[in-house]
């Protein structure tokens, strides 16, 4: 979880025999959203449930593991809003993440199952991170891997390695891995990398076919101290020229971000407010007539954004509202915002709340 929302500091528990203690949590939200320029298929206002999950897990010894299931949606900004009912068997199932973890010492461990990806700064659902909804790079990068991963850490150094499907594909083509260094205990630079080493034409609505053939890399440094949490970031993204796709020429993306949250101290009379925000700008290469991949708004499209998330938690309890703002500044005629696809910009407003048990 990047915050500022944090986990029931006593979670409940029980001995389970040979298997030791095993934790039981879990996360129940709903969020209420208001937009402009819907596209069809969408509304201009809805409700729905972000979060029904429980997470079941054993974290010490050399046999753990992980279990999540339940509801959930994934609200990306400056995508059309898809409800949990259509979201889950579309995408991650019931379980949306799962593995079992081998730790024979401190420094080493072997991961498999349905994993969290290596890629990207934002993770999957809307609790674990600093805004409801997640960003425009959010979107050309992977979220949950069936595959394997082998872990190491070594004073300062964190690596990782996996080979999975990608962008959920069933195909286990992927290769991802991460190096992370930690300078102090304020500050550390993550560089992650993945692609897929084959060329795929399997497409289905949580297997994008450009995005699965893609190759990405994310440098991500990450401040944190006292109040506030500083996190800018970078992503290179490239598709190559996949025919049974209808990509003819090859295309990138050129992205970046920054996230800032502050949350007041203790003796604040905002103490338990926290205040993210996040600034995002895409650029992607190529033009409808060349044949270049459609990773954004048409090929060639640019876009901006701003989302700003306030957030107060009291105990178990949280409450959070949240404004965005999506512009693309080159898109493709028909490929933005709006009944014709024509508007160029669209905001959002939030309001999440729910409990963390």
């Amino acid at each position: 979880m990047a915050g500022p929302l944090t986990v029931n500091p006593y979670p409940f528990n029980f001995e389970a025999g040979p298997l030791g203690k095993i934790y039981v949590t879990g996360v129940l939200s709903g969020l209420g959203q208001a937009q402009t320029n819907h596209v069809p298929g969408d509304h201009t206002t809805l409700g729905d449930i972000s979060n029904g999950q429980i997470f079941i897990q054993k974290t010490d010894g050399v046999f753990q593991f992980f279990v999540q299931t339940g509801a959930y949606s994934l609200p990306a900004l400056g995508a059309p809003y898809v409800h949990a009912g259509t979201v889950i068997p579309e995408t991650y199932g019931a379980v949306p993440q799962a593995f079992i973890k081998i730790a024979p010492n401190s420094s080493f461990s072997i991961q498999v199952g349905k994993l969290p990806t290596l890629i990207g700064a934002e993770y999957t659902f809307t609790f674990e991170n600093m805004n409801i909804e997640r960003g425009l790079l959010w979107g050309q990068e992977n979220a949950v891997n069936r595959g394997v991963q082998a872990n190491y850490v070594s004073g300062k150094w964190g690596l990782s390695l996996s080979l999975n499907d990608g962008f959920y594909s069933s195909r286990y083509s992927w290769v991802t891995g991460s190096a992370t260094y930690a300078f102090t205990s304020a500050d550390s630079l993550i560089f992650a990398a993945g692609g897929n080493t084959k060329r795929t034409s399997y497409t289905s609505f949580a297997t994008p076919g450009t995005l699965n053939n893609e190759t990405i890399y994310d440098l991500i440094f990450t401040h944190t101290k006292n109040e506030w949490t500083f996190q800018p970031y970078l992503q290179y993204t490239h598709v190559p020229v996949v025919p049974s796709l209808g990509i003819l020429h090859s295309g990138t993306t050129v992205g970046g971000a920054v996230l800032v949250k502050y949350s007041p101290p203790s003796s604040s009379p905002l103490s338990g407010w926290s205040f993210p925000v996040r600034v995002e700008y895409l650029s992607t290469s190529g033009n409808v007539a060349d044949g270049s991949p459609n990773v954004l708004y048409g090929p060639g499209s640019d876009a901006w954004s701003i989302t700003f998330t306030p957030t107060y938690q009291y105990k178990i309890y949280f409450v959070r509202a949240e404004i965005s703002y999506a512009d693309a500044t080159r898109a493709t005629a028909g490929s933005t915002f709006g009944l014709d696809g024509m508007a160029r910009s669209q905001t959002r407003g939030l309001l999440e709340a729910g409990v963390l048990f």
